[in-house]
């Protein structure tokens, strides 16, 4: 007997992530990841979070840090995210906000509120693999969402029927893009914005980096471009998607979503049936450090992570062979690279672990077709300076061998 037999057919489309099994090799020895999208620990604001937990369990005398909590979240905690959002352009009440477990299962929460099996979600490609991976489980067909693709409104819709379904959504991390480090121009933006009206569908804005600028000229948010035309988030059809993984700290699985009430009403449906609330003590700790030490934090940060990434982008200059191309971001955590045709990231990295101690993600893992073999994503984050150096000297030379 074999229960698989009784799965449910979405199990077939849940697959284990390439990321999450590259991050067990973190504790071999000697191993040089550039794989994971990891923040570095050295700069976690430990002793402020040490704090604000001793403030949040001493002051509460009735033991409401470590109850049972509302769907929606702490109060202080989404009246901090609502005026913050406001500050980038997109103003909102904390009616319009939710706290999730992560940014992670916003999209979960979202691909399960939008998607029935077979409706179209329009991607990039290559996109978020924990993107794909949450949305796999609601058997949606995808399509490409490209700025430069010139398709009609009316033939994407016609390319959604025939497969099945409707088109639901596009779904774009704006802002130093996982996996190529790009970002969004305002034209870009608001053609989106253009597009989704055209075709009656959410616009999904993964936005876990914004706060990660190191040089360049912000652009507003997909939110605040639409509620700028528009005068409301509640005539909004964007969904705003937040996290403090990448700004304060992964591990205590904090982030939110942003968008009209009708919305936020159903995934509080949602979030009631998935796990009733977010940890309630995280989220006290989480706003207090958000009101009191982010903005300190955040020049530390940004100034930490431009230098590992300049850092990368000097090594690549002059370590890697003609052919082989590479993105510039200006913030974020990644570099994009592209190696000449015939290449195949997956035998590159198998080759590289076993000679050179070095890892990273093959790119044919972020796109839902699997094609761009001959594409990698390097994280600069997370390693030092002295390693993002030696390791891009190691991955020269297999290039060049």
């Amino acid at each position: 007997m074999s229960l698989k037999t009784l799965f449910a057919s979405r199990a077939g489309r849940m697959k284990a992530s390439e990321i999450r099994e590259l991050l067990k090799l973190l504790n071999r020895p000697g191993i040089l990841s550039f794989a994971g999208g990891i923040p570095d620990p050295a700069l976690f604001p430990a002793e402020a979070f040490r704090a604000a937990t001793a403030r949040a369990l001493a002051d509460d005398a009735v033991g409401q840090s470590l109850q049972y909590s509302t769907s929606e979240g702490n109060p202080r905690l989404r009246a901090w995210i609502a005026s913050y959002m406001t500050k980038i352009g997109a103003p909102c009440s904390e009616e319009n906000i939710l706290i999730t477990s992560g940014s992670q299962q916003a999209l979960d929460y979202l691909g399960k509120l939008f998607l029935s099996p077979n409706d179209t979600a329009l991607v990039g490609w290559p996109t978020y693999l924990g993107a794909l991976g949450a949305f796999n489980a609601y058997e949606p067909h995808y399509d490409r969402l490209d700025p430069s693709d010139n398709r009609s409104p009316a033939t994407l819709a016609e390319a959604a029927t025939a497969a099945g379904g409707r088109l639901k959504f596009s779904y774009v991390t704006p802002d130093f893009s996982n996996p190529t480090g790009m970002t969004l121009t305002k034209a870009q933006r608001e053609a989106l914005i253009d597009q989704a009206d055209a075709l009656d569908i959410a616009i999904l804005e993964d936005s876990a980096y914004y706060a990660l600028r190191f040089d360049g000229d912000d652009v507003l948010p997909i939110l605040a471009l639409e509620i700028a035309r528009k005068g409301s988030i509640e005539a909004c059809r964007t969904v705003y998607c937040g996290s403090f993984s990448k700004t304060l700290a992964p591990g205590l699985r904090v982030g939110w979503v942003c968008a009209a009430q009708p919305v936020i009403s159903q995934l509080v449906l949602i979030k009631q049936a998935g796990d009733l609330h977010s940890a309630t003590l995280n989220q006290a700790v989480v706003a207090e450090i958000a009101e009191t030490s982010l903005d300190t934090h955040l020049p530390k940060l940004r100034a930490h992570y431009a230098k590992r990434r300049d850092t990368m982008l000097d090594a690549l200059q002059r370590y890697m062979p003609p052919g082989v191309s590479w993105t510039k971001p200006e913030g974020g955590m990644f570099v994009w690279m592209t190696l000449p045709k015939g290449h195949d990231g997956a035998d590159l990295l198998a080759t590289a672990l076993e000679t050179q101690n070095i890892a990273f993600v093959p790119g044919s893992a972020f796109f839902p077709d699997g094609s761009g073999r001959n594409t990698l994503r390097l994280n600069f984050s997370s390693p030092n300076e002295t390693q993002i150096e030696e390791g891009m000297r190691r991955l020269g030379l297999l290039l060049t061998a």
